[in-house]
């Protein structure tokens, strides 16, 4: 039997603002899927791809297999409806926040949601955006799921730094005309499973508030590069280096090509995955939410492996 180690829920003396947790018993698992992370764009090119990232679990140890990039949706999105076994961590929102539903009037079933929100134009959705937005004060403009405070992640409302709202409207008709299991959100073919996940929860655990990617070549510099390559050594070289439990490994030519990408694709993608391992883990335990908790709002979803709110 193999081993994953460690519940990021579970916390010693945790007062709610995100303190790394202790590592607690192993997790028992027999079988594994391939794993993926998927470092997401919603206007793929040459020059900035869809990067997914494919591995396997050996213990507590997540292998990395290879690199895949996509130029085109259509061909990322036949991809993902092609047979396969797999469980993937994907780097975009998998729902809309409730508040900004209701006051918009859509539905809020998540399937019949995501159909009307498919159905209008980016520019379309920016004037609904900014018109929700015009009327709150100062500080609190935009609307937020539950999962982005635990998970300091931008609202998949927001339309520009970083277009999030974007990647939900061009990511998620692919997932569900794919017809993938997206656990809590929509049943789908249980051997190709979608989890949401966010890699900057990842790395705070590790750099903190440091840097380490930017799209402008201008702005990749070698202290950026500098905490890519700190991020992978604390990754690689035990498995208590975040609450996750996991260690990595990596052929020495992809650690190479993590360094130098100053972009932080390959290295998101990496971490996806990573949050992939351990959702399949809690999964092969008897949890078919993959580590989300049984309270997720079921028309916003959920990040994996974010904190769980309090109960108190």
């Amino acid at each position: 039997m193999r081993q994953l180690h460690a519940d990021p829920h579970r916390r010693a003396g945790c007062d709610g603002h995100g303190e790394r947790a202790e590592l607690l018993e192993p997790l028992t698992i027999s079988v594994h899927p391939t794993l993926l992370g998927c470092d997401f764009t919603s206007s793929p090119t040459r020059r900035k791809p869809i990067v997914l990232a494919r591995g396997h679990l050996d213990g507590s140890t997540v292998h990395v297999d290879g690199f895949e990039r996509f130029t085109a949706l259509a061909d990322f999105g036949a991809w993902l409806a092609r047979p396969g076994d797999w469980v993937g961590g994907f780097d975009m929102p998998f729902g809309l926040p409730r508040e900004l539903v209701l006051a918009l009037g859509w539905p809020t079933e998540w399937a019949a949601c995501m159909a009307h929100y498919a159905g209008f134009t980016r520019p379309q959705l920016r004037g609904l955006f900014q018109a929700f937005c015009a009327h709150r004060p100062a500080g609190g403009k935009f609307a937020h799921r539950a999962t982005d405070g635990p998970a300091g992640s931008s609202t998949s409302m927001k339309w520009v730094n970083p277009p999030v709202a974007w990647m939900l409207h061009a990511g998620m008709p692919l997932l569900r005309a794919a017809g993938v299991h997206l656990p809590g959100l929509a049943d789908g073919d249980r051997r190709r499973v979608a989890l949401e996940t966010y890699p900057g929860l990842l790395a705070r655990e590790v750099l903190g508030r440091r840097s380490y990617k930017s799209d402008d070549p201008k702005r990749q510099t070698a202290e950026r590069r500098l905490a890519r390559t700190d991020l992978l050594t604390a990754l690689c070289s035990s498995a208590g280096a975040t609450r996750l439990g996991l260690r990595l490994a990596l052929p020495p030519a992809d650690q190479r090509a993590i360094a130098d990408d100053g972009s932080g694709d390959l290295l998101d993608a990496t971490l996806c995955l990573l949050q992939a391992a351990w959702g399949q883990g809690r999964y092969a335990q008897g949890d078919p939410r993959y580590g989300m908790p049984p309270t997720t709002d079921g028309l916003e979803g959920w990040i994996l492996t974010a904190p769980f709110p309090s109960s108190g």
